[in-house]
């Protein structure tokens, strides 16, 4: 029986946490590219498809700590150190990844979503030499191109910040289940003859 939870283990493992390691590492640089590629549907797509990789294989993720602890169970290695500091990065990873990770990839497409449409069809003739209405109309244009360019400017700014900050706890997720998989493979203390 132990093998056989070991098995549903490692491969609950690699099956979950492997694409969101990828699709979580992908993210930043794609939601650039978007951000580069302004009215880009395509580029906006494939950031929402990664978004979408990692929620839903954080969600299946929850099979490989509970499987884990099966298999410690079944091993008889609860209390062995090694065990207990994975547990713990194990839950610091989970909540780097629901708290940190997720929040912020929504806000980068909530930022993306809310570009698409910025900037609208603005006529090229708007400085039309005119008085009367025609010549406010034209100034009124200039300055909601201006003030559109504004907005556009500074949320794109808060997306290249945010997707800095996304990289860096990505990497960080990332780090705690690289040094989870070593825990696993080394058992530094284990008596169980790895």
């Amino acid at each position: 029986m132990t093998k056989f939870l070991l098995s549903l283990h490692v491969l609950a493992a690699i099956i979950a946490v492997g694409p969101i390691t990828v699709a979580a590492s992908m993210f930043p640089p794609s939601a650039r590219k978007a951000l580069a590629e302004p009215g880009s549907e395509r580029a906006v797509s494939a950031v929402r498809l990664l978004h979408r990789i990692c929620r839903v294989y954080g969600g299946v993720g929850i099979a490989v700590p509970v499987l884990g602890f099966a298999t410690a169970m079944s091993m008889g290695v609860l209390k062995d150190p090694w065990l207990i500091v994975s547990m713990l990065l194990t839950t610091l990873a989970a909540m780097v990844l629901l708290a940190l990770v997720l929040p912020r990839q929504e806000e980068i497409l909530e930022g993306l979503g809310g570009d698409a449409g910025v900037g609208g069809d603005v006529e090229a003739g708007g400085t039309r030499t005119t008085t009367g209405p025609a010549a406010t109309t034209a100034t009124t244009a200039t300055t909601a191109t201006t003030a559109t360019t504004a907005t556009t400017a500074t949320k794109t700014t808060k997306v290249t910040k945010a997707t800095a900050q996304l990289a860096m706890f990505t990497g960080v997720f990332n780090l705690l289940w690289a040094t989870v998989t070593i825990l696993m493979i080394v058992r530094p203390g284990s008596t169980t003859g790895a």
